[in-house]
């Protein structure tokens, strides 16, 4: 499996970007998705997850509201939009794939830790200035 992020950028606070990663997988598996991000000095964070149907969806509490996560299968592609960026969301972001849950787990049992996911893409550096 390989997952390549894209989308990453400096913008202001209150700005908005749309992170992309592809998705490669063998044999068409159906994996929930995740993405994380990760600031100087802080453990992995939790962003958001999507099921495979794009019907279940999660977000971290300092993103609701504000970003949303997508898929679209002709792409073999999940996005993340984000808007109305903070100072605070400046992080390296990361896209991971769950190889383990069912394509279509409900929301409440997506996984919302890095222990969750299987396979990581190389992340991409969203920088907001104040």
């Amino acid at each position: 499996v390989q997952l390549q992020a894209s989308g990453g950028g400096l913008v202001q606070a209150g700005g908005s970007l749309r992170l992309s990663c592809v998705v490669s997988a063998p044999n068409r598996k159906r994996y929930p998705m995740g993405w994380f991000r990760q600031a100087p000095g802080k453990d992995r964070e939790f962003v958001s997850s999507i099921s495979w149907s794009g019907a279940s969806t999660q977000y971290g509490e300092p993103v609701r509201g504000r970003f949303t996560i997508s898929r679209d299968h002709a792409k073999n592609t999940v996005y993340l939009q984000m808007n109305r960026l903070e100072y605070d969301d400046t992080a390296v972001y990361y896209c991971a794939a769950d190889s383990l849950s069912p394509p279509n787990t409900p929301a409440q049992d997506l996984g919302v830790t890095p222990g969750d996911y299987h396979y990581w893409g190389q992340g991409t550096q969203v920088t907001v200035s104040s």
